[in-house]
């Protein structure tokens, strides 16, 4: 066990134990038992102690026990239908993932996309957004990696060996497909855990709805605008393949997609019930309009979409289904655990008076909105470079919508681009599974990607500015 997790794992209950014992109040007593908590929940987080979702049990534990809350009303928050929203979202992910229907998707995009050397950067790009859209970054970047192994290969063996032009192409596609991971994901609600932590929090504490096409209507263009920037820094600026040409990355490409052979009938079946997922999602509040009775919800269609997965019979005399709960044995458990945590310590602020006592104390200050703004995505940021940024939007979120409070602005302006800069990790190999898996590879060394990650982090910085000040405004 590596020293700052023995560290941590023993100075998180000394540091709630020294907070609940204080001989003054610092906000009052159930304002300082929620703290003594979160002290404990963010040191077992940043230094990764136990399993992040082990920590995300300690509230049903701990603010029982100091009286903030019972455990019904605590224990509620881990069956949150915002959970239940991301185990559909799962779900779905899982037979995609089961009948290869992704990878069929990724190499169909990357077919269509060309095979001159930034084309092919840019279809591996496209690719992995768009499963990162629906499963999960690490799957999406896992998908993508051998594929793009293969094509570095031919450059590597090809007659003039592995030359300056032919190791740029292979950063370029290497950084492209985990910065494009992280921020494909920021396109939908159940992209990326952050936005669902995000929704779920508005949901609980503040009644506000935001529905999976509202937040498609801002997530999808900054996902591509940032897809585009890193595309252009990477081929562009840090990483140009001049005069490479190699047109071997189609038969690459052909050979994988005949390896998968023809359509099956699964992947026709899952298709079929993901497009109609997608669709109910995306139309919901029309058919509500039409059909008021029905009153559907996000998370009732993801659970449709999970139902129907496990329900309908590919073959019914065989007894076959799509998916069955065994496979679930490889779903993210623990990720749905952390949202319940994070709404659960949510809760606590607020109730305990937290929240309140921020806003009082920015309403009283006499401090810039745009600086506050700009000082809380930068603060995010840079942050979830080194933390898990589930974690830190369910530590931060309720702070920031108290802080939205006492600058009297309404709390999504504030709360929509601070949670996004939390899917912006491009600098670090620690920051997002994607960027581990690629630095992993060996095309990528550390300085690489922190000295494209800073610029992209920066020019992330300055986009989530322009979406706070001109975007929320008029779409929230």
């Amino acid at each position: 066990m590596e020293l700052s997790k023995k560290i941590g794992l023993i100075l998180g209950p000394i540091a709630f134990l020294i907070l609940t014992n204080l001989p003054v109040e610092l906000v009052s007593e159930k304002g300082d038992a929620v703290i003594s908590v979160a002290v404990w929940m963010l040191i077992w987080w940043i230094t990764e102690a136990v399993s992040i979702s082990v920590t995300a049990l300690l509230p049903l534990l701990l603010l029982p026990i100091l009286k903030i809350l019972p455990i019904a009303e605590v224990g509620a928050n881990y069956g949150s239908p915002i959970v239940f929203l991301f185990f559909g979202g799962f779900v779905m992910a899982l037979a995609l993932e089961k009948v290869n229907l992704h990878r069929r998707i990724a190499l169909n995009i990357i077919r269509l996309t060309g095979t001159t050397p930034n084309k092919v950067i840019l279809g591996f790009m496209i690719a992995t957004a768009s499963l990162s859209m629906w499963i999960s970054n690490t799957a999406s970047t896992v998908v993508m990696l051998p594929i793009a192994l293969s094509v570095i290969n031919l450059l590597i063996n090809d007659e003039d060996g592995f030359t300056k032009n032919d190791q740029n192409f292979a950063l370029s596609v290497m950084l492209g497909i985990a910065f494009s991971a992280n921020a494909g994901g920021i396109a939908t609600v159940i992209g990326t855990p952050p936005n669902s932590v995000l929704i779920g929090l508005l949901e609980n504490e503040y009644n506000t709805e935001i529905s999976f096409l509202k937040w498609m209507t801002l997530g999808l263009p900054f996902s591509l605008i940032m897809i585009a920037i890193c595309y252009l820094v990477l081929v562009k600026w840090m990483f140009p393949n001049r005069d490479l040409r190699f047109n071997a990355s189609k038969e690459v490409i052909h050979t994988e997609l005949e390896k998968l052979g023809p359509t099956s009938g699964k992947e026709k079946m899952v298709l079929v019930i993901f497009a109609v997922t997608v669709f109910l999602w995306i139309f919901r509040t029309l058919i509500n309009a039409v059909f008021p009775s029905l009153g559907l919800t996000d998370t009732m269609i993801s659970i449709f979409a999970a139902i129907a997965l496990f329900s309908i019979p590919y073959n019914i005399k065989k007894g076959d289904f799509i998916i069955e709960w065994k496979d679930t044995s490889r779903l993210a458990w623990g990720i749905l655990i952390l949202f319940g945590g994070g709404l659960a310590l949510a809760q606590g602020m607020s109730s305990s008076g937290i929240v309140d006592m921020v806003a009082e104390a920015i309403a009283q200050s006499e401090i810039s909105i745009l600086l506050t703004a700009t000082l809380l995505i930068f603060l995010m940021l840079f942050m979830t470079e080194l933390m898990s940024n589930v974690a830190l939007v369910a530590v931060l979120a309720p702070v920031v919508a108290g802080i939205a409070i006492g600058l009297d602005i309404p709390i999504l302006y504030l709360l929509i681009p601070v949670t996004i800069a939390s899917s912006c990790a491009f600098m670090l190999p620690m920051a997002t599974p994607p960027n581990a898996i690629v630095f992993a590879s060996g095309h990528v060394k550390i300085a690489q990607m922190a000295r494209v990650g800073v610029i992209l982090n920066l020019i992330a910085v300055g986009l989530l500015i322009l979406v706070f000040k001109f975007v929320v405004p008029v779409l929230f």
